[in-house]
């Protein structure tokens, strides 16, 4: 018999007091144990692509959700879940039918079963997508456009749909993006939506906060916005990217982001695949390849060079020299002692994000 994705009306939440989002208490434990009710959440390196697969395993029962599938001109989603015994999925989460996000689905549908698939709404010319949907209708498989404050469930896993409310033919921006809770251990997915709908979801979100956070756009400064980390507060931050991309992700901008809110952060372009094992209450990170991720420091103030200060947004060369004259500085606020620097650049330097926390 199929596993049922049940969508939870909020109000029959609210009624039977199950409705409250959780802050998540989660610490990082390396010596998490491998076992039955744990979930797994696995950051596929698809290259430049995005799919992440999570997967449930109890002695009862099993439960599997992958989130977009790769791109088209690569083979290696199907092979993996097969490695990973996964014969089954309850549900296919494509946040938009760019090729690089729903590029293998066609190779899942046809080798694994799916029961339900879920996108956007948003179309594509690309013979990758239409290959896509004529693979959906062949297999008979039930096809959903979530939206915006829907809740699902699927067994012990809790899906909230944070984007898109609308569309209207953007496909990045309106990506299908998700929070899907464990217990106390969340993971926020957004595809490719940048800055604006991320600031949208935060209006539309009672809570973002989530212990890990899939970076959008592959790490991007299209996306990651400063308010927006703030909001979800992740202990983790992954990101999808290949080496040596010509895209430059992820943005130097965003991984000062993480370091100066010390988030811990991991990407597959340095770290191959990256696997988060769960049991809802604490968590463990398995490395495909260990890598020292100190691509970008922040900017300490009190000790960085001349040069190095004239990365902080309005400090050129004569205002950097008079910084290293005024240290130290025990706030942003005393940077007013600058010659013209006054509160709204100040809030500009805040808001860039790369100054290491005093």
């Amino acid at each position: 018999m199929r596993k049922k994705i049940v969508l939870v009306l909020s109000i029959l939440l609210f009624l039977i007091g199950c409705g409250d989002t959780h802050t998540s208490e989660a610490n990082n434990s390396s010596n998490l144990p491998i076992e039955n009710g744990n979930l797994k959440v696995h950051f596929i390196d698809v290259k430049q692509a995005d799919a992440t697969l999570f997967s449930f395993i109890s002695e009862d029962e099993n439960y599997a959700v992958l989130f977009d599938t790769g791109d088209w001109q690569g083979v290696e989603v199907v092979p993996y879940l097969q490695e990973q015994n996964i014969s089954h999925l309850d549900l296919v989460i494509i946040s938009h039918p760019d090729a690089d996000h729903i590029g293998q689905l066609t190779d899942v549908i046809e080798n694994i079963q799916v029961d339900e698939v879920w996108m956007s709404g948003n179309e594509s010319t690309s013979q990758t997508y239409l290959d896509a949907m004529e693979a959906i209708l062949d297999q008979d498989i039930t096809y959903q456009e979530p939206r915006t404050g829907e809740e699902y469930t699927i067994g012990p896993l809790d899906i909230e749909i944070l984007y898109p409310e609308t569309i209207s033919g953007k496909s990045n921006e309106e990506s299908v993006s998700i929070r899907l809770d464990y217990d106390e251990v969340s993971f926020v997915l957004t595809g490719d939506a940048g800055k604006q709908e991320e600031l949208e979801m935060i209006e539309s979100t009672e809570s973002l906060d989530s212990t890990v956070l899939h970076l959008g756009h592959h790490g991007s400064d299209t996306s990651s916005d400063a308010d927006f980390v703030r909001e979800v507060n992740p202990e983790l931050a992954i990101y999808s990217a290949d080496q040596n991309n010509s895209y430059g992700h992820p943005s130097e901008e965003v991984i000062r982001l993480l370091n100066n809110k010390d988030i811990e952060w991991y990407g597959t372009d340095v770290n191959g695949t990256i696997i988060v094992e769960t049991d809802g209450q604490e968590y463990s990170v398995q490395m495909e390849r260990s890598h020292d991720n100190s691509k970008s420091e922040c900017v300490n103030i009190n000790e960085s060079t001349i040069e190095d200060l004239q990365e902080i947004v309005h400090i050129g060369s004569s205002r950097a020299e008079q910084m290293v004259d005024e240290r130290p500085f025990e706030s942003l606020q005393e940077l007013d002692v600058i010659e013209g620097i006054g509160p709204s650049r100040i809030a500009d330097i805040e808001e860039q994000g790369i100054i290491c926390s005093l």
